[in-house]
């Protein structure tokens, strides 16, 4: 839990690098998030069929949106990349392939030009 309340302490912070395991346990507690509102709006009769996405889910995916791309963007900073890697995203498959692959590589070793490692000394 303090990984993910650490990532929402640095909201909108793009500067800096993340760990593997800051990132991935973010990305695990987002999806665990996600499917318990899937089911609460779909108790409650407020997914829109038409949308495939509920009012709480829908909220929730607008609140942490910006913690997503910074704590992305920090992680691609951990492996000595620009943040605009992410933008290799939008092309499919292979975008999604080529960030799983960054966001999965280890630390560079030492500081580097977005800073020191945060895996400390």
């Amino acid at each position: 839990m303090n990984w993910y309340l650490d990532v929402l302490k640095k909201y909108a912070v793009f500067s800096g690098r993340a760990r593997r395991k800051e990132y991935w346990m973010f990305f695990l507690f987002n999806i665990i998030v996600g499917f318990v509102l899937g089911i609460v709006d779909g108790l409650t009769g407020t997914t829109s069929l038409q949308y495939g996405i509920g009012l709480l889910g829908g909220l929730y995916s607008l609140a942490v949106i910006i913690p997503s791309i910074a704590v992305s963007v920090r992680r691609l900073h951990d492996t000595d990349r620009s943040g605009w890697w992410l933008l290799i995203g939008f092309i499919p498959l292979i975008g999604a392939i080529v960030l799983i692959v960054f966001f999965c590589l280890d630390s560079t070793p030492g500081e580097n030009r977005f800073g020191p490692n945060p895996k400390g000394a």
